[in-house]
């Protein structure tokens, strides 16, 4: 029997402050059964208290990559893609644990058709492992800026075992082809968080690539590990993200009528809401966000960070 060649696989995590979680992460991943990967690890400026490096001193086989400062999740991880070799690249965040068998399913993909550009296995919670957080995406409506997640909290009893196009990629675990990457482009490091993995996909549906699901796939999410759920922070990077995603992708009336949506519409009812809960950082959160658009109306493409320099 011919033993099977797989191609290089190259992957990406950051980390931010959550070397603990970095290094479960890198324990589980040792475990995989795919054969041929390198590992970039890309410490977003943590502080010093976190002891970033250590992990290059116990995983003596990754690449450490220091940024000197915070770069957010596209601009982290594109600073990886320069030095990668392989024919595919794994995006995946450092709060993720692995099954053993889950690289072999997404690769199957992208080898099955070059015309398929990304895709992403089920992902269940980590602490509630047989519920789903991710079983593939709805498009996004281009008026809202809103899809949603099949699957979600539901029991998994094989109901999305399938392998299939979707609406969106699931920016928690993406596996990339490096040849659409050097077609389309990197991901867009305006965004900073939230909403870039979207942007990307629709770049790359735009360019003729498809957009799949591997359900036969499965890796386990430690959600809101990195950023406090409904913190203005968080509030104020999700709704900035979901105004550029509409600029940035659409024309004519759709944009006319999405961003009078989202400035008439959608974000003073969220910001009233915000304020009836007694969260009014949430609200000033949501109204910086249109702030931070109104002040940057021309700043919404740019370069990659290294190729700044």
């Amino acid at each position: 029997m011919v033993e099977k060649k797989w191609p290089l696989v190259s992957v990406i995590t950051v980390n931010y402050n959550q070397s603990k979680v970095t290094e479960e992460f890198l324990s589980s991943f040792e475990k995989i059964t795919y054969p041929k990967t390198e590992i970039f690890l890309v410490d977003n400026a943590s502080k010093k208290e976190d002891h970033a490096e250590s992990l290059k001193d116990k995983y003596s086989y990754i690449h450490f990559i220091q940024n000197k400062e915070n770069l957010g999740f596209a601009a982290g991880n594109n600073a990886a893609l320069p030095y990668c070799k392989g024919k595919y690249i794994l995006f995946i965040n450092n709060d993720t644990e692995v099954e053993k068998g889950f690289l072999e399913p997404l690769v199957e993909v992208l080898e099955s058709d070059e015309r398929i550009a990304m895709v992403s296995p089920k992902v269940h919670y980590f602490h509630t492992p047989e519920t789903f957080q991710f079983g593939g995406f709805t498009p996004i409506n281009p008026v809202t800026i809103r899809n949603f997640a099949l699957g979600y909290g539901e029991k998994d009893t094989g109901q999305y075992n399938v392998t299939c196009e979707t609406g969106s990629i699931f920016g928690a675990a993406m596996l990339v082809s490096m040849e659409s990457i050097k077609k389309v482009g990197m991901m867009a490091e305006n965004f900073f968080l939230y909403y870039e993995e979207h942007d990307w996909a629709e770049h790359m549906r735009k360019a003729g690539y498809k957009i799949y699901f591997q359900g036969k796939s499965l890796i386990l999410h430690k959600e809101s590990i990195s950023t406090v759920k409904e913190s203005p922070f968080q509030i104020f990077y999700l709704t900035r993200g979901r105004i550029m995603y509409a600029r940035r992708n659409n024309k004519g009336y759709v944009k006319l009528l999405s961003i009078l949506y989202l400035y008439i519409i959608a974000i003073p009812k969220q910001a009233l809401q915000f304020l009836l809960k007694g969260r009014a950082d949430l609200s000033i959160a949501s109204w910086k966000s249109v702030w931070w658009h109104w002040t940057h109306y021309k700043n919404i493409y740019g370069l990659p960070q290294w190729q700044k320099k």
